[in-house]
């Protein structure tokens, strides 16, 4: 049961790491804010499983129509 396609599953990953990368920081200055960018993991694993929980609650998907035959 996924409901994230893949070129939405590349965004979120690449959204995710700037987020932990900010979180660690890597490139990014140290502030007192940083602890917000651990919330990257949460679209890394919404990109891994192809599944968002949001996305079941607004009736949304980004995943091609499967054709029946």
């Amino acid at each position: 049961m996924s409901n994230v396609g893949s070129v939405d599953r590349i965004v979120r990953i690449v959204a995710g790491l700037l987020l932990i990368a900010f979180a660690i920081p890597i490139g990014f200055p140290q502030t007192g804010w940083n602890w917000v960018g651990w919330i990257g993991i949460v679209p890394i694993l919404t990109a891994v499983f192809a599944f968002c929980p949001a996305y079941k609650l607004l009736g949304m998907s980004t995943c091609p129509a499967k054709r029946q035959v």
